[in-house]
């Protein structure tokens, strides 16, 4: 069974008032979720408390939740839009670095590399939370998430042609701020660095 039919399914039983069915999808998507709120918003607590609000808007929300999207399309779009709303409504604080160690491979060479590899992470996430949230997001959802140009545009409703400009324009602006790091990595002949590896 598919994702998409596993989530049908589980959104007839919520409908049905059967309580496992909510749990059992707060714990299909709230690693998610949590993923692009951290990276939206680059404070882990920030993140938690949108995460928090994600998943009471689904409870409130999922039981006439019409499927015309996809539910991972779904949680995308409504936590998007809550890091954004979060963001909007905070007062400005220092940014709590996201912890990058992480994140890194198991297999790295030693001390050196693991703290090189944790200070270019932190200065990334650093040039991204600079970024203007429209193009935030794409990068959150396209280079990070791993959601290909389609994906993006349905979970933020706007056209495909739209979501390559947005990357585009966002990936130079990072590439611009995090130039004093090339001489360290590898950069596309372009110029733009994407923040992870294309397809």
């Amino acid at each position: 069974m598919s994702e998409h039919e596993s989530d049908a399914a589980l959104l007839e039983q919520l409908a049905r008032g059967e309580r496992g069915a909510f749990d059992e999808i707060v714990n299909r998507y709230e690693r998610r979720v949590y993923a692009v709120a951290l990276r939206m918003c680059a404070n882990p607590d920030d993140a938690r408390d949108v995460t928090q609000e994600v998943f009471c808007s689904a409870l409130r929300s999922l039981k006439r939740f019409r499927q015309e999207a996809r539910l991972s399309t779904w949680f995308h779009r409504v936590a998007v839009n809550a890091s954004l709303d979060y963001l909007r409504k905070a007062s400005k604080r220092p940014v709590a670095p996201i912890d990058a160690a992480e994140h890194l491979a198991s297999d790295a060479a030693g001390p050196e590399e693991l703290a090189g590899a944790a200070t270019r992470a932190v200065e990334v996430q650093r040039a991204l939370t600079q970024l203007s949230g429209e193009h935030r997001a794409v990068l959150v959802l396209h280079d990070l998430q791993g959601l290909d140009y389609a994906e993006v545009a349905a979970v933020l409703d706007i056209p495909v042609g739209t979501v390559k400009s947005r990357v585009h324009r966002a990936r130079a602006e990072i590439a611009g701020r995090l130039g004093h790091l090339r001489s360290t990595t590898t950069e596309p002949s372009s110029g733009q660095t994407p923040l992870t590896e294309e397809p």
